[in-house]
């Protein structure tokens, strides 16, 4: 792989994605929304920029050869899919099939690799929770990244299109600036020291950076039979250990409390069996207890 398009490369996996694959001397272009600072787009790796909708139309204006896509535009909150769902589908089914469609157009040969999410599994009967695991979308977001990925194994049946999908589990790293670790720096900082839920619930933490990776790996196993990889680390951790130790290092107390409620679209526990993620080659470089008190620390540092 030489060149590569990242869909959505301003956006938090993007930036990770476009940053790793530079790394590797593959020249990338990226497309979507956001207007970068001088010095931002060339840190992240992005060596073309295109501001625009992730359609059809716009990609086949690009002009550049690459030889696999990235498609990380689209939503990313379970909680925005229950208000805005219409909005959630465009943004996440819509602009898969553009770049399905692209692709069998005009640029059969290349990969595409779509990172899902294990939202698509819900409320998981057993874990670890394996790739055959039955869906059970808790949520639209859910639903409209189980109808992406089939968009994928349709396009490859039918046309040949090459692609991997990797189902993210919990997300991590320096740059986020939303969901649980964000929330619970903002909130100490405002003097709540109450959360949603029990605080034993479980979360398979990934690392942003492992993620990128894993999604590399998956350009590599690219195929017209679609192979699926969890992205997780094959453990979990209760959220409370996580708040926990984000207090500690922000100084605030460490008696935290929970009320006890369940958010829509939050499953109770979710650990990722990595059996295929491990297979082609890939394991975590990152521990979570490690990455918590590096954001924390960011945040105290004003969150630059």
């Amino acid at each position: 792989m030489k060149s590569a398009l990242v869909t959505g490369a301003y956006g938090y996996l993007g930036r990770y994605v476009s940053r790793a694959l530079a790394r590797e001397n593959i020249k990338v272009t990226g497309i979507g929304h956001g207007d970068w600072a001088d010095a931002e787009q060339p840190d992240w790796g992005v060596n073309d920029w295109h501001q625009a909708d992730v359609t059809l139309e716009a990609l086949a204006s690009l002009d550049c050869d690459i030889d696999a896509v990235f498609h990380c535009a689209g939503p990313s909150r379970h909680s925005e899919s229950m208000t805005k769902p219409y909005e959630d589908y465009q943004g996440s089914v819509a602009t898969t099939i553009a770049v399905l469609e692209f692709i069998r157009r005009h640029r059969p040969d290349i990969a595409l690799v779509l990172p899902s999410s294990a939202a698509v599994y819900g409320v998981a009967t057993e874990q670890p929770i394996k790739v055959t695991n039955p869906y059970s979308p808790l949520s639209p977001y859910g639903v409209h990244k189980i109808i992406a990925e089939d968009l994928c194994r349709s396009y490859g049946k039918y046309f040949g299109v090459r692609s991997a999908i990797v189902r993210l589990f919990s997300i991590y790293g320096i740059g986020l600036r939303k969901q649980l670790w964000w929330d619970s720096c903002v909130k100490f900082t405002k003097g709540v020291e109450e959360f949603i839920g029990t605080g034993e619930e479980t979360r398979d933490w990934l690392s942003v950076e492992d993620a990128a990776t894993l999604m590399m790996c998956g350009a590599e196993r690219a195929d017209s039979s679609c192979p699926v990889a969890n992205g997780g680390v094959g453990d979990s951790s209760p959220i409370r250990d996580v708040i926990t130790i984000i207090a500690e290092t922000l100084g605030y107390s460490t008696d935290i409390k929970f009320d006890g409620t369940t958010r829509a679209g939050d499953p109770t526990d979710f650990k990722a069996d990595i059996t295929e993620a491990l297979a082609w080659g890939w394991k975590p470089d990152h521990r979570w207890e490690d990455g918590v008190r590096e954001f924390a620390q960011w945040y105290a540092d004003g969150a630059p």
